[in-house]
């Protein structure tokens, strides 16, 4: 083995990587294919000897994987487009392009889409082909999806999409157009893998794999070399990239957080320049601004990612406010929005054991990047006023309207928690003038008030009930992160102690259709409603009461407001 791999190398017949597993110094060669010899020994001894071949630059942290290993599913997945390739004779030179060649030289296994490059036909034309071939071999075609391309919102390129051994498989053809103006939106043209690489936001996003050579391409000569060192870079001059597409601000920012690259300095320039904000405006749809922010919300360093774009001057530009609403935008507002999200992100994670799931993560992140625009509201008169975190939700990143909903209630949670955290770590009776909720509620002893106001505000929070409490503890000023977490714990342990955490899944001990029978209601609504709240009430204020002794108080509620009527 040991003379075949110094054959390999004296022959040269490996070229575009660093066999320094083999001879201990890196063979550069500038072709950035390499091309596997004819010999089936040799071929073999290559395999064994790449399957742990990896690369720890000497100028990073980023270990690089020399060669990419498949899975199975991916060994299935590539055969059969070969095979459709050789059935139909198309002669396309299938790549895989992008994150997904980026994560495996990473050493990270892909869970999302692959995204395949075709160099002669539309994506479209080639889901076809694999729907003639699987027919051929008497196998049930698959669903096709089209992405049409939208060049006014820079989204150049038709994408077909199809499902195969349960991955979704994205299909592009090659592109060698520049779009560098709006009002010259020239018609699509095959090109080259090369050209194609240079038409991507980021060098370490321009590597392909070539299923037909099982080699990895670096067209750029750059994006391999970028990875190692943990840079972030754009293949062409980044303002000129960035004019195209502005949304490649984001992604690079965005790449920048998740993997901890450094952005060039000509990178960050480029990115804070008003004539890429400008084009911001112009170019990049809302609902891919939204999605770029959520994949860094939802990503492993969101507080980096959310601070970066705060410090190139974008944060107004991404969470877009109202129209004539600049009055709010100040050089403090977006530190302010930043610093609540930081103290949020450090608070949580230095609560060991924090429970919270993928979605509490997300909202809980949200409300405190928007906390101190919680009270602040919009609009031409007092009917249509509405929050300015909705309209966020809503028109600026275009995300789910329930989640505009869901954070709008994490922050009235938080003033609510905020009035009654002084009387659980104090252990006091909670006294009726000491809360105004603006919520009618039954009347009840003092010492029973705290568990009615706690039950309440779980009821309508539900399971956010621990981000929204987390959102309070926050918002105590002068006091060390260990001891917010003290008091974080003494409050959950007391909403505990009185048997409230799924407090909302409890059914009334009357339903609506006694209620009606027994107050001797003709008809429902309203009226019926509130008598279903009233009991919902009582069943907090006396958790251990029966359905006796709640009907009991109803008829006695019922007759001490006859007796409130004028006489006739």
């Amino acid at each position: 083995m040991a003379k075949i791999s110094e054959k390999i190398v004296q022959l040269g017949w490996f070229c575009g990587f660093s066999l320094t597993t083999i001879t201990g110094r890196p063979l550069n060669l500038k072709n950035p294919r390499f091309i596997f010899p004819k010999s089936p020994v040799l071929y073999r001894c290559f395999c064994s000897i790449s399957k742990s071949d990896v690369i720890l630059s000497s100028t990073s942290r980023v270990v690089v994987r020399e060669n990419i290993n498949l899975t199975d599913k991916e060994r299935r997945i590539f055969d059969l487009l070969l095979q459709v390739v050789y059935h139909c004779n198309l002669g396309t030179q299938l790549r895989v392009a992008g994150g997904w060649v980026r994560d495996k030289l990473l050493g990270k296994e892909c869970c999302y889409d692959i995204d395949i490059a075709l160099d002669n036909m539309m994506g479209q034309e080639f889901c076809e082909k694999v729907n003639d071939y699987l027919v051929s071999t008497g196998e049930k075609t698959k669903g096709i999806g089209v992405i049409q391309s939208k060049p006014e919102k820079s989204k150049y390129l038709e994408t077909a999409r199809m499902r195969l051994f349960d991955v979704w498989i994205d299909f592009v053809n090659l592109s060698s157009k520049e779009y560098t103006q709006i009002s010259k939106i020239l018609p699509m043209e095959f090109g080259s893998a090369e050209q194609d690489a240079y038409r991507r936001d980021l060098t370490i996003n321009s590597l392909f794999y070539n299923i037909q050579t099982c080699s990895v391409e670096d067209f750029t000569g750059r994006g391999l070399d970028d990875l190692k060192n943990g840079k972030i870079v754009t293949p062409l001059p980044p303002k000129e990239m960035f004019l195209e597409d502005p949304l490649r601000v984001l992604r690079a920012i965005r790449f920048s957080a998740r993997f901890d690259f450094k952005m060039v300095k000509e990178l960050k320039v480029a990115a804070a320049d008003n004539d890429v904000k400008s084009a911001f405006y112009d170019k990049t749809s809302r609902e891919r601004i939204g999605h770029e922010i959520e994949l860094m919300i939802s990503g492993n360093q969101p507080m980096k990612a959310i601070a970066c774009i705060s410090e190139l001057g974008l944060f107004w530009v991404v969470f877009r406010l109202p129209p004539n609403f600049e009055h709010l935008v100040s050089e403090e507002l977006d530190k302010t929005c930043v610093g609540y999200m930081d103290a949020a992100w450090i608070l949580m994670n230095a609560k060991r054991g924090s429970t919270f799931s993928d979605e509490q993560r997300r909202l809980y992140l949200y409300a405190a990047l928007f906390l101190s625009l919680r009270k602040t509201m919009f609009g031409c008169n007092k009917e249509q006023k509405i929050s300015v975190v909705k309209h966020i939700f809503k028109k600026s990143l275009k995300l789910r309207h329930s989640d505009g909903d869901e954070v709008v209630r994490l922050h009235n949670a938080v003033e609510r928690f905020s009035s009654m955290i002084p009387f659980i770590i104090s252990s006091e009776y909670m006294k009726p003038v000491e809360v105004d909720w603006k919520v009618d509620m039954i009347n009840v002893p003092v010492s029973l008030k705290l568990r009615l106001l706690l039950g309440l505000l779980l009821n309508d929070i539900k399971d956010f009930w621990r981000p929204a409490l987390m959102l309070s503890i926050m918002l105590i000023k002068g006091s060390p992160v260990e001891s917010k977490i003290g008091v974080f714990e003494k409050v959950q342990e007391e909403i505990l102690k009185l048997d409230l955490d799924k407090v909302w899944e409890v059914q009334p001990l009357v339903n609506e259709r006694d209620i009606m029978k027994l107050l001797e209601f003709k008809n429902g609504g309203p009226v019926v409603s509130e008598w279903r709240r009233k009991v919902i009430q009582w069943q907090l204020a006396y958790p251990y009461g029966n359905v006796e002794e709640c009907i009991n108080w109803m008829m006695k509620q019922k007759r001490e407001q006859l007796k409130q009527l004028p006489a006739k």
